[in-house]
């Protein structure tokens, strides 16, 4: 390696939601920097690519450097996100981020230059790495000379050809605490319906992957059927997901012989199921559909979870209704043991590519035998769907009777 080309200055940003990884990433990367190029000068942006936009940012120092293992053990992101699209010039004006007449990506590019930045690792999901291919892109073309190197962050699991996101799977092992408690609740009241929304807007992988780690967490549990503590009351009794058709009378009437034998039915709901019915009823009563900067339909608008709840609790003759959403108590975790090693691999060879000045999003690509590897811009895109015919996912279906 030619050590002239070696970077000097590096920064980091993440963005979009949340997802058990973010933190540790950056300590990760911060970490792997201090071991094999200690006098690389380290900043973050804060904020995502708000702050970029504003030059906004962290300067990574000593102590920062010192500390960075306890980000291992932290939730959320500490340098900040946003939802920001550079290629959306009206909203990144609307927001104070630019002037009247600039380009977002022009303006980022030179702020990186001005900056003095060498290499720019962005931590997020399909949007955010689509942002920094179209990045990447603006600065080849108008030879800028920075490397971009992406990590994917996204607990719907659904970057293509991605094999395995990072925080996903801790985000499924939390949803699944989460249930454990709000599922108690199905004795406060006589036929009850408790549906667990959980995120994914495209993509199921998400919640088949929570009812699989939730049923886990039943299978090592003891119960005492005497006393009404039996695992018919607390097993999932239905899942939804984008993937899979939904015949709401088939399901109503399946699900309605379950309230009738065990007095409660507990459903797990993909957010993004059932958002084109929803969509299509609101637009014909005349509604707004709400959407963000990136086009999508805001789901805590629409509220897949209420609709779903309204649907069946007529259908199958439910007293009370209770509706719970996992997504925050999840996306909010520090990342779990699995999460932590494919970070940590995932980090380290983001910083061998930094090294070497090789762009790309770096995760195992499913196009190339699952290796490890900083995955073309170009070929990274979101919304790969989930197989409901996945063994796993098709053994638990047949186990609750779906």
């Amino acid at each position: 390696m030619n050590l002239s080309s070696r970077p000097k200055k590096v920064a980091f940003l993440t963005a979009g939601g949340l997802a058990p990884c973010l933190s540790s990433a950056v300590g990760g990367l911060i970490q792997r920097y201090t071991e094999l190029a200690p006098e690389i000068e380290l900043i973050a942006y804060r904020s995502g690519y708000k702050g970029l936009l504003l030059g906004d940012s962290y300067k990574i120092g000593p102590a920062e450097r010192a500390a960075a293992g306890i980000l291992h053990q932290h939730g959320g992101s500490p340098i900040g996100n946003s939802r920001v699209k550079l290629t959306n010039v009206k909203d990144c004006l609307k927001r104070g981020l630019i002037r009247e007449g600039q380009d977002p990506q022009k303006v980022a590019a030179d702020q990186l230059v001005k900056d003095g930045v060498d290499v720019l690792h962005t931590i997020g999901g399909d949007d955010t790495n689509t942002a920094a291919a179209d990045l990447a892109a603006f600065l080849a073309q108008h030879n800028y000379g920075l490397t971009v190197i992406g990590l994917p962050k996204t607990i719907d699991n659904d970057v293509y050809p991605v094999r395995q996101s990072l925080g996903a799977w801790t985000a499924a092992e939390q949803g699944a605490r989460y249930f454990r408690n709000v599922v108690a609740e199905h004795n406060a009241n006589p036929r009850m319906l408790i549906i667990h929304e959980v995120m994914g807007r495209n993509c199921g992988w998400l919640t088949a992957a929570t009812a699989a780690a939730y049923r886990q967490l039943l299978d090592r549990e003891q119960f005492v059927p005497g006393l009404g503590l039996a695992r018919a009351n607390l097993e999932i009794h239905g899942v939804f997901i984008p993937e899979m058709a939904i015949d709401l009378a088939a399901e109503a009437k399946r699900l309605k012989a379950v309230m009738d034998r065990v007095d409660n039915v507990n459903l797990f709901i993909s957010e993004g199921a059932g958002v084109e019915a929803i969509v299509a009823e609101m637009q014909a009563r005349g509604q707004d559909v709400p959407r963000d900067a990136f086009g999508h339909v805001k789901l805590d608008a629409v509220n897949p979870g209420k609709w779903f709840g309204d649907q069946f609790a007529k259908m199958i003759g439910a007293e009370k209704t209770l509706v719970q959403k996992s997504g925050y108590f999840a996306r909010a975790a520090a990342a779990n043991a699995a999460d932590l090693r494919l970070i940590q691999s995932c980090t380290d060879l983001a910083v061998e590519c930094a090294l070497r000045r090789e762009s790309g999003v770096i995760g195992h690509d499913e196009d190339r035998g699952g290796v490890l590897r900083a995955i073309e811009f170009s070929r990274i895109k979101g919304g790969k769907p989930f197989d409901p015919r996945t063994p796993w996912f098709a053994e638990l279906l047949g186990q609750i009777g779906q």
